[in-house]
């Protein structure tokens, strides 16, 4: 009898609070509906950023064959390789990289120091006139940039430096760069979230200013660093208004100019029937582009996630 007891308890259905606990869980975010809802919100996400980059990467491997085949549609029937070729040659690839790299990695190292700086200042002293100059500073990110770009074509022009890499450079050398209000911001954020038991221990043993900021703040500020030196970097590599406005284009072509005006150059070089462009080239061409982004992204995406939850831009 004890037997038969045991075994109708054994198979006993849950009531109803116990399915409630593991469908809602004890606060409602710990239960089965909410990760579900959540997973599936991450993975459509993950699905809209995703699929651009898998249709890019799968058409640039296809043939002319391939691609007005119906029955082709994301694996090519051979790893075909010409396409590459083609928009290697078209680009010119590694002499454009170079001065895209230039134009690119001088500007936002200068800005990263430049900002950090003027952070530094804001969030560690007090001095006359600090809220308007702070305020000035976000004003420089709330006007639209086209406002003030004729003044400050006018002023390149009249100094000698339109056309030359100078254009470029002098605006983040004073902080005024592309979206170097939104640089000078987090690095407020992070100096000022920083303990300042560190500062005063220091001031106490002697140090100073100069001292307390490259050997305390600025190891402390890693992330921050990161993070601003990773935004400022792929915004001037995307940049294209300002590199057409301000420098020679028969000197300091990009790559994103390049890709602008990959149909012409490309039908300049290859006027056969049997070579005309295709989406395959194309696509080619834009991943070549992007590479390098996502190169710098996959080496540094573990520190820029973390400099981006301690820097303050998503939170508080």
């Amino acid at each position: 009898m004890e037997s038969k007891t045991l075994k109708k308890k054994s198979f006993k259905l849950p009531n109803k609070h116990q399915v409630k606990r593991v469908l809602l869980g004890y606060s409602l975010t710990d239960g089965l509906i909410y990760k579900i809802c959540i997973y599936a919100l991450l993975i459509s996400i993950g699905f809209v950023y995703l699929y651009p980059m898998v249709v890019m990467l799968s058409t640039s491997f296809k043939s002319t064959s391939d691609l007005i085949n119906p029955t082709i549609n994301w694996i090519p029937s051979t790893l075909y390789l010409e396409n590459y070729k083609r928009a290697f040659k078209v680009l010119k690839y590694w002499q454009t990289l170079g001065k895209s790299l230039i134009i690119t990695l001088l500007p936002a190292i200068l800005q990263t120091v430049v900002t950090s700086l003027i952070g530094y200042g804001l969030a560690k002293f007090e001095f006359p006139l600090k809220k308007i100059i702070f305020a000035l500073i976000l004003l420089t990110f709330i006007i639209p940039s086209q406002v003030y770009t004729i003044p400050k074509y006018v002023t390149f022009n009249n100094l000698g430096l339109l056309g030359t890499l100078w254009s470029i450079v002098l605006p983040s050398l004073f902080g005024q760069g592309v979206n170097s209000a939104i640089f000078v911001l987090i690095f407020y954020q992070f100096f000022r979230m920083s303990p300042k038991v560190f500062d005063e221990a220091a001031e106490i043993d002697g140090a100073n200013d100069y001292k307390i900021f490259f050997k305390i703040n600025v190891p402390l500020a890693a992330p921050a660093y990161l993070t601003t030196f990773l935004f400022s970097f792929v915004w001037y590599w995307n940049e294209t208004y300002l590199s057409t406005l301000f420098l020679d284009s028969s000197k300091w072509t990009t790559l994103q100019i390049r890709l602008a005006y990959f149909v012409s150059d490309y039908t300049s070089q290859y006027s056969e029937a049997s070579q005309m462009l295709n989406e395959g080239i194309r696509l080619a061409a834009t991943l070549l582009i992007v590479l390098p982004m996502l190169i710098v992204y996959i080496i540094l995406q573990k520190y820029f996630i973390k400099g981006v939850e301690q820097s303050g831009i998503a939170g508080e």
